[in-house]
């Protein structure tokens, strides 16, 4: 595994630029969020999508979270935000709230887990947000450990829990860690609550109805 050590809130372009072309060629990369470490990889590939399920050593079985540069950057590759989750995503973004939005026919199947809608977030650490900008488009996020392990937000863990599985650490010392984050349902006319986490779903609520 290569590791490279970068600035939390102002990485250096080389380095951003390697993970971002690692992920253009397929790879897997384990980068920091706000919460904890992450798998990166190109969510419309089903191959690099594969290799996800491959680093952690478990079946597709389920959906995998993705985190994106920004609002727009969602709208653009995802699809275009309806007046509810653009007030939530103004109110929220970025941040721990995950909205589930209907999955775009290129995304790899088995990034939705059959469902038909995918998560995605704005995460709150500038090294994710670049990446998922400098990549062009929203990444996976799913934590960086093996199945039945538990996720860590320390990147030496990481590094001895993976090992060569992943090519590319980038390393930004520890993650903030932390509550979950909040996942509402925005594929409906009204929000619906899936997991309340770091925000409060009265919050998500009183957000809502200003819509």
């Amino acid at each position: 595994m290569r590791r490279l050590i970068v600035d939390a809130a102002s990485p250096s372009a080389e380095a951003i630029g390697e993970a971002a072309s690692a992920i253009a060629r397929g790879d897997v990369v384990a980068v920091p969020t706000d919460t904890l470490y992450g798998l990166a990889a190109d969510p419309f590939s089903a191959d690099a999508v594969a290799r996800v399920f491959a680093v952690k050593g478990r079946e597709a079985a389920r959906a995998l979270p993705l985190i994106a540069a920004d609002a727009d950057q969602v709208a653009a590759r995802i699809g275009a935000l309806g007046p509810v989750a653009s007030r939530l995503a103004a109110a929220f973004w970025p941040g721990p709230l995950t909205l589930l939005l209907a999955a775009p026919p290129a995304l790899a199947a088995a990034v939705s887990g059959g469902t038909g809608r995918v998560g995605v977030r704005v995460p709150a650490h500038e090294v994710a947000r670049a990446i998922c900008r400098a990549a062009g488009r929203p990444l996976t996020a799913t934590s960086a450990n093996l199945s039945g392990e538990p996720a860590s937000g320390d990147p030496d863990v990481v590094a001895r829990s993976l090992g060569d599985r992943v090519g590319l650490l980038l390393d930004a010392g520890r993650t903030p860690g932390g509550p979950p984050s909040t996942i509402v349902d925005a594929t409906g006319p009204a929000p619906r609550l899936v997991r309340e986490g770091a925000i409060r779903w009265e919050e998500v609520l009183a957000c809502a109805a200003r819509a």
